[in-house]
């Protein structure tokens, strides 16, 4: 699952909404809500954050209650050989990293030192690991599926961390983040109904913790010219929504805190995957960001938690 939102250029103050990220990180910092660790979209968190995230994902998971759920947990990492199957590298390359290791003898690591010591770039000495940072946290789950599911299909609760070559100074936009995915993998109209069903449910969820939301079509991010034309027929097809809300007020669109996609056959045919009735199968996926959200909620009622809306405290047990 991909959350999205137009990119622009870090480090600048020349337009309202620089100014207005620019202001939201240096409030967060400040208060000491986030930890700056010196490289664009990664922080650390304090325990005030921590509190929050964690009453956002337990309201979560009491508004999925009522699906059958397997809940399953992958590593932060994916074998290049699975990565190489979600076609994620032809859609989206400028957000993939992969994993490099030190594989060398004695000579190679005396020349990794002395280019170090020259302040070259040492990480050239490095191979692939055949592993990639995982960017979307579902990817894991469909290798394991290969094969025949009943025919009303399975449902999964997945969390999990994403990782993401976009470094940014938004606070909105991180790197390295967390993912909650409901995602359901079925015939075409139980993935669509999946989709469908929880669009409500989440919505309802994010306005309990007093943030203004909307729900949007939109598109991924795809790349280059032919990405142009795939992000022209997602919206067509009403394939994608997203769940946004205004943490920047007027200085900007809406932000991206959540998203509901329909892959169609996507993930059934590159893992083959099928139905009882020996078709590809469908999937869907609801999700929010975990440190979106958070990060929204501090944007809308202030890095204190103890003088937010009494309604929004309740709903996030605080």
């Amino acid at each position: 699952m991909t959350i999205t939102e137009p990119t622009t250029r870090t480090g600048s103050t020349s337009t309202p909404l620089d100014a207005a990220r620019a202001d939201l990180r240096g409030r967060l910092l400040a208060d000491r809500v986030l930890f700056d660790l010196g490289s664009p979209g990664l922080y650390g968190r304090s325990a005030v954050f921590e509190r929050v995230y964690a009453g956002i994902d337990a309201a979560g998971v009491r508004a999925m209650a009522d699906l059958d759920l397997e809940v399953v947990r992958f590593p932060p990492v994916e074998p290049l050989a699975a990565f190489e199957r979600t076609d994620y590298i032809a859609s989206f390359p400028d957000l993939a990293a992969s994993i490099s290791g030190f594989t060398g003898d004695d000579r190679k690591h005396r020349a990794l030192l002395a280019a170090r010591e020259r302040g070259d770039r040492w990480e050239d000495f490095l191979d692939p690991a055949d592993l990639m940072l995982t960017p979307a946290v579902c990817h894991p789950l469909y290798g394991t599926l290969t094969g025949t599911i009943p025919q009303q299909g399975r449902t999964f609760d997945v969390l999990g961390d994403s990782f993401r070559r976009e470094p940014s100074l938004d606070p909105m936009r991180l790197q390295a983040f967390h993912m909650h995915e409901f995602v359901h993998v079925g015939t075409p109209a139980s993935a669509r109904a999946h989709r469908d069903d929880r669009i409500p449910v989440i919505r309802d969820l994010l306005t309990s913790f007093g943030l203004e939301i909307d729900v949007v079509a939109a598109n991924d991010p795809f790349f280059g010219r032919v990405g142009t034309m795939l992000a022209r027929n997602q919206v067509e097809q009403s394939l994608k929504y997203e769940f946004v809300t205004p943490v920047y007020g007027e200085a900007g669109e809406p932000t991206a805190i959540g998203s509901a996609n329909l892959h169609e056959d996507h993930f059934g045919t590159s893992f083959d995957i099928r139905t009882a009735d020996a078709q590809v199968a469908h999937s869907a996926c609801v999700a929010w960001g975990l440190e979106r959200v958070t990060i929204a909620l501090f944007a809308a009622h202030g890095t204190d938690p103890a003088s937010w809306p009494a309604d929004a405290r309740r709903a996030l047990d605080l």
